[in-house]
């Protein structure tokens, strides 16, 4: 029905324009009135949040409007006036607050974390690797057995487990175009000896490069790509930890024989010496076993700048030119390495004849004396080959603080007292002498060797010639004398040790002698050891690949016993040593051999004599070429090329 009187204004908020008495503020009593906002509505969101609780609410029968709709509802100690956002209760947002937080503070934890494990691995390397890295219960138990309190039980040394290496980082140095060596051809490292010398055949291009031996072109050296490898792997001390930065590889191919391989190598353990690089041997293509079963290892004796680094990639080695970073020689390119241009830089430009070779001889000797040393085994078996003359020519025992050739100890006067017998050395088989143009059959006479024996023998002891009768040359004793100066009565002299390859050679040797005539030599050992290393036919470098290799590797120890006796190398204190060695200057063998003489006592410079000319002094030298015999000059060098 129609109301009985007109209405009054009713304001929502705001004040009735014309008259400000009388009125009061309303507000509409509706269900979304009691969140205040009678003039603002929901968001979609906030009708969800609200539509459970308000909505339902609104429809139960004990939250229903219990007074009329346009009554005040002016809040006790409320200003009258617009209702704003939360006037009737208070919102709680404190959880939805701390949530919108949660990802700050999560963000803070973890970048403290993260700042805690960096000052960690800074002060303690390695312990988050191990801390990380290793299973649970490696981590946090124990290898060692549980035993009681008072127990006596041994405990074994508790042996942690090695850490895990981190990934390796690797840096790359390439040469420019024009200088990069490539080795895209090949699959396999090292190469083998003629492969390298391709290499430096197709660098070289068959002209020889003038300049100072270690002459580096303006524009760089030619090399290979580096691949090094930069981590600090935080090894213990005195493990390898990175390559090496410099070096110098000897390789062993079997090419050639041992001696002219040692001799070889002689000359580049002392380019690396004398110019800080660390010297290695690789015997990856040998045919004689590995290094180790014959010598020590090169790098236990020659330390060079940087103890303890790693060898190169094999793929980094470099043939030619000298001046890459990791140079490699072997006997097939050793012709580009030390031949006119390496005479110019170490022979003595001031010396004559065989005075300018003394630089490069003490290079070799220092080499053998440092580097090239026999290991255990092989050292045993020669104290036991100078045992034997000990004691079958009743010799005293000398005193142990007798200098000897472990340090240049051949060239003192006092080691006169240890030298006993002549060394000989008769090389057979495929060798070529080098005085061949003076024999017809390409041979030296054996004839050259028994009267050089001979004719030593009594120029250094003083005693009369026993096949002769004759007067030695005026000489004075040097060594004392063990023989018995007779032929019919054991020892007889001359006192010789034979080294031969040629088994038929040795017994034509021997019989030149009286029966009585103290030869010794492998085949004739009193050692089972030493008899088994005597050669069984002549030897022939081109056949060597078809022996066994148990053969190939005792004819190798052999010729070591060999060498030691005849040049004196490698003896200890109080040991016996040759006089003089007698041998043909085509064989490598003969050459090294004068390295344990001493520059002076070899060649008879070791009086008081003028020698400035450098001719050999034939009545004082220890070293005997019963080959050229002083035909050809130089009387005497350290190695030849193949």
């Amino acid at each position: 029905m129609p109301p009985k009187g007109p209405l009054p204004d009713i304001l929502v908020s705001g004040r009735p324009t014309g008259r400000s008495e009388g009125y009061r503020i309303l507000t509409p009593r509706t269900p979304h009135s009691r969140a205040g906002r009678a003039e603002e509505g929901f968001t979609e969101v906030e009708l969800q949040e609200y539509q459970d609780d308000e909505a339902n609410a609104y429809r139960t029968d004990s939250q229903q409007q219990s007074q009329p709709l346009l009554t005040a509802s002016v809040s006790r100690g409320r200003a009258p006036g617009y209702r704003s956002r939360g006037d009737d209760e208070a919102r709680t947002g404190g959880s939805k607050s701390f949530l919108k937080k949660l990802p700050l503070l999560g963000g803070s934890v973890l970048a403290v974390v993260v700042l805690v494990l960096f000052v960690i691995s800074v002060n303690r390397p390695g312990a988050l690797e191990a801390a990380f890295l290793q299973a649970p219960e490696v981590f946090f138990q124990t290898d060692e057995p549980y035993v009681q309190d008072g127990a006596h039980t041994a405990r074994p040394i508790y042996t942690p487990s090695p850490m895990p290496l981190p990934s390796p980082s690797i840096v790359e140095t390439r040469p420019p175009p024009d200088l990069l060596i490539s080795y895209e051809n090949y699959t396999s490292f090292p190469l083998t000896g003629a492969q390298y010398r391709h290499e430096c055949a197709k660098l070289m291009s068959g002209f020889m490069h003038h300049g100072a031996y270690w002459d580096v072109p303006p524009m760089g050296a030619n090399d290979v790509v580096h691949h090094d490898d930069v981590t600090n792997y935080h090894m213990h001390e005195g493990q390898p930890t990175r390559v090496c930065t410099s070096t110098v590889t000897y390789l062993l191919d079997g090419h050639v024989g041992l001696m002219a391989d040692l001799a070889l190598m002689a000359q580049a353990a002392a380019h690396a010496r004398e110019h800080n690089r660390t010297f290695f041997v690789d015997d990856t293509h040998w045919n004689r076993g590995k290094w180790t079963d014959h010598f020590q290892p090169v790098e236990g004796r020659e330390l060079g700048p940087e103890p303890g680094c790693l060898p190169p990639p094999r793929e980094e080695l470099v043939a030619c030119p000298r001046t890459a970073r990791h140079w490699v020689i072997s006997s097939r390119t050793a012709k580009y390495h030390m031949g006119h241009s390496f005479s110019e830089e170490y022979e003595d430009p001031f010396g004559h004849n065989i005075q300018r070779l003394r630089p490069i001889y003490e290079r070799a000797l220092k080499s053998f004396e440092e580097v090239i040393r026999p290991n255990a085994h092989m050292a045993a078996l020669i104290r036991s080959a100078r045992a034997e003359l000990t004691e079958l020519l009743s010799i005293p025992p000398l005193a142990v603080d007798e200098p000897t050739n472990d340090s240049a100890g051949s060239q003192h006067k006092e080691t006169n007292a240890q030298q006993m017998y002549i060394g000989a050395h008769i090389r057979k088989g495929d060798r070529v002498p080098g005085g061949y143009m003076f024999y017809p059959d390409k041979q030296v006479p054996l004839d050259n060797y028994v009267t050089g024996v001979r004719s030593t023998w009594d120029r250094l002891y003083g005693s009369t010639n026993a096949s002769t009768s004759q007067p030695a040359t005026p000489s004075p004793p040097r060594s004392p004398d063990v023989s018995s100066g007779r032929p019919d009565h054991y020892p007889a002299p001359p006192i010789t040790w034979l080294a031969s390859d040629s088994p038929a050679a040795a017994r034509e040797f021997v019989a030149a002698f009286p029966p009585a005539t103290a030869v010794f030599s492998l085949e004739h050992n009193t050692d089972p050891a030493l008899r088994a290393l005597a050669p069984k036919h002549d030897y022939v470098q081109a056949q060597f690949d078809d022996e066994p290799a148990e053969e190939r590797v005792r004819l190798t120890r052999g010729m070591i016993v060999d060498f030691a006796m005849l040049s004196g190398m490698w003896a200890w204190p109080g040991e016996v040593l040759p006089a003089a060695v007698v041998c043909g200057i085509g064989s490598n063998v003969c050459r090294s051999a004068a390295l344990g003489f001493g520059f002076d006592r070899a060649f008879g410079f070791d009086d008081d004599g003028d020698y400035t000319l450098g001719e050999i002094n034939r009545e004082r030298r220890r070293w005997v070429d019963v080959d050229v015999d002083g035909k050809i000059e130089p009387a005497w060098v350290a190695f030849e090329f193949h």
